[in-house]
């Protein structure tokens, strides 16, 4: 088995200021981590492209990703930041970070879909799981997951896709882009209540496409298997997809400071091996995994 890793230096450009928790140094603590636990040699280091306009308009406004291109442009040129929302910022790097975070979800698709590797992670930022077909959130600016599952879907001519998030905060934007789309299986486990106020256990989709499995703070491990062996494994069998995508959010660690699920490295451990068994069970092990959210650094 081959796992492709991509990690874009050029998504460390983007920069929302000092103190805020979604910065640089998140990819430069999953580098040092991976080479002090000779991690990196089991890895197939993978370049990545930029997204290009008609990856992103699968998944967004044609409208939006214009509009935000241009206001990325405008502050690159001036060289100051411009706000999108309280928390979201686009700054002098942003252009290039989003674009190659986006690149690097469809590259990987690509790789693994074509049998180039057996599964594929996207070290990237800035993420994207809230980010709609129109609006940007969140730190979010491009969906990079859904701009992947667009491309297998219509590049590569895929009928079903699922996508797992296990970021402690619901995917609005994922869910939102997909929930009338009944070839895209979307799941979540999240902490709620919680940012940003969606992810009820109701919410279904057209096809029953949509499953949210919400957690209360300090739900910890025991509610995460409980979810995947009683909901999310059976939902998984049941859509058969042709490719497992992952929102890899890390920020339901316990000593995460945006949240209070209480998740431990075991945990994480003991999913990482759910999602590779799942994903040779339905779909011959392919499996690519974008990081979104997790902001302690030490975990």
């Amino acid at each position: 088995m081959s796992t492709a890793y991509y990690a874009p230096p050029q998504c460390r450009l983007h920069d929302m200021g000092k103190g805020h928790p979604e910065c640089p140094q998140r990819l430069d603590a999953i580098g040092d981590q991976l080479r002090a636990t000779g991690l990196d040699i089991a890895l197939e280091f993978r370049d990545a492209p930029q997204a290009t306009l008609e990856q992103l308009g699968r998944a967004h406004a044609s409208g939006y990703v214009l509009e935000i291109l241009d206001l990325m442009q405008r502050a690159r040129d001036a060289g100051e930041p411009r706000a999108v929302d309280p928390d979201t910022t686009v700054g002098d790097g942003t252009l290039q970070a989003a674009l190659y975070a986006a690149g690097a979800a469809v590259a990987a698709t690509d790789e693994v879909l074509s049998g180039r590797a057996s599964n594929a992670f996207c070290a990237v930022r800035p993420p994207g799981h809230h980010a709609t077909r129109d609006k940007a959130m969140g730190f979010c600016f491009f969906n990079n997951v859904a701009v992947a599952a667009r491309h297998a879907l219509d590049v590569h001519g895929l009928q079903r896709v699922a996508i797992i998030d296990f970021d402690v905060h619901h995917g609005n934007g994922t869910q939102a882009i997909f929930e009338a789309v009944p070839q895209v299986l979307y799941v979540s486990t999240h902490q709620y209540p919680l940012y940003p106020g969606t992810g009820h256990a109701e919410e279904t989709g057209v096809a029953a496409n949509v499953l949210n499995v919400p957690l209360r703070a300090g739900s910890g491990g025991e509610a995460l298997r409980r979810a995947w062996n009683e909901e999310i494994l059976p939902a998984l069998r049941r859509h058969e997809p042709g490719l497992l995508l992952v929102s890899a959010g890390f920020d339901a660690h316990r000593d995460d400071p945006l949240a209070e699920l209480a998740f431990t490295e075991a945990d994480y451990q003991w999913l990482a091996a759910q999602l590779a068994a799942i994903a040779a069970e339905c779909c011959g092990g392919r499996l690519v995994s974008v990081l979104e959210g997790g902001y302690e650094l030490s975990a």
